[in-house]
């Protein structure tokens, strides 16, 4: 008698294939296989589907970091006009009535009231002020949302690691 290969008696679609199908070979059958391994497919596809809600999950927290990673940048972008300005006006200030004040208007220096660039600081001071208070609320909040992705996360990380626990050690 001749041996040509593995005898094929049925086929299973693969998970995720979209139409292909794997051909399981001799000893495979469900048949042959015990009654508490006929659910090892449906926990792999469990932990196909939490791996996939957790690749969902992950994306989400990244964009949370860089976000977070943004507002971090444009708050220290911020903090250096505020040193900046904070000299300006200290400048400002040893100065006397009689020493004349120009402003950099695009490549022209156009003089200025010296109340007046006092005035302009001030507003810019507070400006910057204020939106330093509000990219410190937005880090806030975007701390606190990725605090609770990561539990999320961690959360999911344990179902797949107990779905595929289980899947494998049936199989």
């Amino acid at each position: 008698m001749v041996h040509r290969g593995p005898r094929r008696k049925w086929a299973v679609p693969e998970a995720g294939s979209r139409g292909r199908t794997h051909v399981a070979g001799r000893g495979s059958a469900p048949e042959q296989r015990g009654a508490a391994d006929r659910t090892g497919p449906d926990r792999t596809l469990m932990a196909d589907l939490i791996q996939k809600k957790l690749q969902g999950e992950l994306e989400k927290y990244q964009q949370l970091q860089k976000d977070l990673s943004k507002s971090m940048a444009a708050r220290q972008k911020l903090e250096a006009q505020l040193t900046e300005n904070n000299i300006v006006k200290e400048e400002l200030g040893l100065l006397d009535v009689t020493n004349t004040v120009y402003k950099l208007i695009g490549p022209v220096l156009v003089k200025q009231d010296m109340d007046e660039a006092k005035a302009t600081v001030s507003k810019r001071l507070d400006y910057i002020t204020g939106e330093i208070k509000r990219y410190e609320l937005q880090m806030q909040e975007s701390e606190k949302k990725a605090e609770q992705q990561r539990e999320v996360l961690a959360r999911l990380q344990q179902e797949y690691q107990r779905a595929q626990g289980k899947g494998t050690a049936k199989a």
